[in-house]
């Protein structure tokens, strides 16, 4: 169950803690690797929300996976989560300390969709027609979707620039669709 309201006070409060403590770089970091590990590995998704499993059982399931490479604090955090049942949240509470922190350091997220993988030059080259238009710091997140056919989707600050073909075959249906090439015989 989504609570996004939980997620961004337990976000905050271990923000505000990695500050105190002068780690939020490396939680940053922590949070960083625990939003791949949710994305690539959905049993580990699975782990965190199931009920069945005890909460025992779950801390030594996440030790055994991130226990020596995450910092402290994040591991003192989890295990927090997992005494207060609140583990199935771990995914949202990442999503909004990744939120917060791109707020304090003002970095603009950028999602690129594509239909193929792009390589690392044209995923520079994109970063740098996109700082030229915006000031902030940019971080690029990169999607592949094959049902795009070519061309790429590129979201910005809530806009969505669509070059796709297949958008581009939507448009042309729709067009077909509404007879908008026969003119209207009274």
């Amino acid at each position: 169950m989504q609570n996004p309201r939980l997620a961004t006070r337990y976000a905050k409060s271990l923000f505000d803690l990695s500050i105190e403590q002068n780690q939020l770089d490396a939680v940053y970091a922590d949070m960083k690797m625990l939003k791949d590990i949710n994305k690539s590995n959905p049993d580990f998704v699975a782990l965190l929300r199931s009920p069945i499993i005890n909460s025992d059982k779950k801390d030594k399931i996440i030790d055994a996976v991130i226990g020596k490479s995450v910092s402290q604090i994040s591991l003192l955090f989890i295990r927090l989560l997992t005494a207060k049942k609140r583990e199935s949240n771990l995914p949202e509470i990442v999503t909004a300390f990744l939120e917060q922190y791109n707020k304090l350091k003002n970095i603009e997220t950028v999602k690129l969709t594509t239909a193929t993988p792009i390589s690392e030059e044209l995923k520079n080259s994109i970063i740098a027609k996109v700082k030229s238009a915006d000031s902030s710091a940019i971080e690029i997140e990169t999607a592949v979707n094959e049902a795009l056919i070519g061309g790429f989707k590129l979201e910005i600050a809530g806009t969505l620039i669509d070059a796709t073909i297949l958008h581009d075959l939507n448009v042309i249906k729709k067009q077909f669709l509404n007879n908008e090439y026969i003119h209207n015989i009274r």
